[in-house]
């Protein structure tokens, strides 16, 4: 816990949280990883990689509360931080609700700190989407080898809720490797990739799944979860619908 009337020092090991943390408390962050990279002048501690933190580069830094993700982070080095005699909190995330559900048990019951409006406005931003037709769409985030968002995923549940179903969303595996030519041939109306993890762009991706129309999206609107939930329906949904193959008569 945090010294009698001292905030809290806080480590993330989550791009997600740091962010989170970083914009809901200023003042709390005192170290991230080298890949936690908003706000973009967060000025702290960096302790190495999200598969392979330093602890006793984290250790060093005292924090009260160090912040981590079960699909993230692995439980070794959580183990490894707990056995520092530092307490560790560690989130799920596999639906919207549990990110709302995990951002506030993280920042209000972890941090102490007052329920931040940007999370207010992000739930009041899911909340109000329109209804849209459904589309099948196919989600790679690798290639070499081509790997596809399965079931159980939480930008898998962000894109449903704008219209996009996963054909792989009953895979019996989260992150799937698929071969080209049967993603080729899975059903979808369209292809959604996104800049990260790999970094799909306009000439890296589309050119693998031609006469499909494919939608380039903002991976950080898609899979981080955090203040970037906010903008993340009208981005999302943006890119979505220019891409969208047009209904045909009566559609």
């Amino acid at each position: 816990m945090a010294r009698p009337g001292a905030a809290p020092r806080v480590v993330s090991l989550v791009p997600s949280l740091t962010e989170a943390v970083a914009v809901s408390g200023p003042d709390l962050l005192v170290g991230a990883t080298d890949w936690c990279t908003r706000p973009a002048a967060l000025d702290v501690v960096r302790v190495g990689g999200t598969k392979n933190p330093d602890v006793r580069a984290v250790a060093a830094l005292r924090p009260d509360l160090v912040v981590a993700n079960e699909e993230e982070n692995r439980p070794a080095d959580l183990d490894a931080l707990r056995a520092a005699g530092l307490r560790v909190a560690v989130t799920e995330v596999r639906t919207l609700e549990q990110a709302f559900r995990e951002l506030e048990r993280v920042l209000v019951e972890g941090c102490g700190l007052a329920r931040p409006a940007w999370l207010d406005r992000a739930e009041d931003a899911w909340s109000a989407l329109p209804a849209v037709p459904a589309v099948p769409v196919v989600v790679p985030i690798w290639r070499r080898p081509w790997m596809v968002l399965g079931r159980d995923t939480f930008a898998g549940d962000l894109l449903a809720r704008l219209g996009a179903a996963n054909v792989y969303a009953g895979h019996g595996e989260r992150y799937p490797k698929v071969p080209l030519d049967r993603l080729a041939a899975c059903g979808a109306e369209l292809v959604v990739l996104p800049d990260e993890p790999y970094a799909f762009g306009p000439g890296d991706g589309p050119e693998a799944f031609p006469g499909t129309p494919a939608a380039l999206v903002d991976g950080r609107s898609l899979t981080w979860y955090g203040p970037s939930l906010v903008q993340a329906p009208r981005v999302l949904g943006e890119a979505l619908r220019a891409a969208r193959p047009a209904a045909g008569p009566g559609g």
